[in-house]
């Protein structure tokens, strides 16, 4: 069967707040990260969801449970980590401020000083910038264009053998990972220019289908007007 996957995206965080890199590293939910997701998981309340799944990651794991503990008509059992669906790795600019961080990556695409992320990603393409992160990271641990793909496409493979039997099912995951699935898999997308970055909180909706293929029909929507 088809299976109903609702992306959440994590409440906000200390270092969404403080405006740093976040990818593999992690800080705490803020108040007004939680009191977001406390509106989302009432939105989501009357959703009968067959499981919820979460990346490995903390700020992804206290989400979840946000969402499992206000569902009402849900019976969710222990969640099940997927380090599948953890954010994008930044290898050495994990914890850098971010506007220094895409203008360092700017000038290893060979544009000069810019640190408006869309702005780069739309003059070089998804594919560069993501070359262009690893190249200008100077251990160059960062995840480029191809171990990126293949870690989105083993996670929906992964995911596809643990829902066979599941109609419905909420995975909390991370803003640039949703963003660049969203890019590869939705069809508003040309899959190589930048899409908006989805809210905390936010609901990315998709359909894994029998045949294993995973398709994208809502983006970055408030959970009340789903």
């Amino acid at each position: 069967m088809a299976t109903e996957v609702y992306l959440v995206r994590h409440g906000e965080t200390m270092f969404n707040q403080l405006n740093k890199v976040q990818g593999w590293c992690d800080s705490p939910l803020t108040v007004k990260g939680i009191n977001d997701l406390k509106r989302t998981a009432d939105a989501l309340s009357q959703v009968y969801f067959d499981n919820m799944y979460s990346s490995d990651l903390k700020r992804a794991i206290d989400t979840v449970h946000l969402m499992k503990d206000a569902n009402l008509v849900s019976d969710i059992g222990k969640i099940k980590k997927l380090p599948e669906f953890r954010e994008v790795f930044f290898g050495t600019f994990e914890g850098d401020d971010i506007n220094q961080t895409w203008d360092q990556v700017a000038m290893a695409a060979g544009i000069g000083h810019e640190d408006d992320v869309t702005k780069i990603i739309n003059q070089v393409g998804l594919h560069d910038f993501r070359e262009a992160i690893k190249k200008a990271d100077p251990r160059h641990l960062a995840e480029n264009t191809e171990e990126l793909d293949k870690r989105m496409v083993r996670g929906i493979q992964v995911l596809g053998d643990l829902t066979k039997n599941e109609k419905r099912v909420l995975l909390v995951t991370h803003g640039d990972f949703i963003k660049t699935l969203s890019i590869k898999y939705w069809n508003r997308s040309d899959g190589k220019h930048d899409i908006i970055f989805p809210n905390n909180g936010s609901v990315t909706r998709g359909i894994l289908h029998d045949d294993g293929q995973f398709e994208i029909v809502d983006y970055n929507v408030d959970a009340e007007k789903l």
